[in-house]
């Protein structure tokens, strides 16, 4: 039996490719490519990924400071 502490028993929500391409209204195959070049960190379990909510709101808070500098 594995113990926990406190800190360790906070569920984290975790998105599949699919579904963070529903939710960005983009293909799979953009976020797949996010991360295999290592732009969106995932999570592989068996054969799938799996992207925490942290890291898909750092990768857009990323994004968001790059789109910034780009159109100045």
């Amino acid at each position: 039996m594995i113990k926990m502490n406190d800190q360790e028993k906070t569920a984290t929500q975790f998105y599949t490719i699919d579904e963070i391409a529903e939710l960005l209204k983009i293909s799979y195959l953009t976020v797949f490519r996010w991360v295999k070049a290592g732009k969106l960190t995932a999570y592989k379990v068996g054969k799938q990924y799996r992207i925490e909510t942290n890291d898909l709101n750092n990768f857009l808070n990323e994004s968001k400071k790059y789109a910034k500098k780009e159109s100045s």
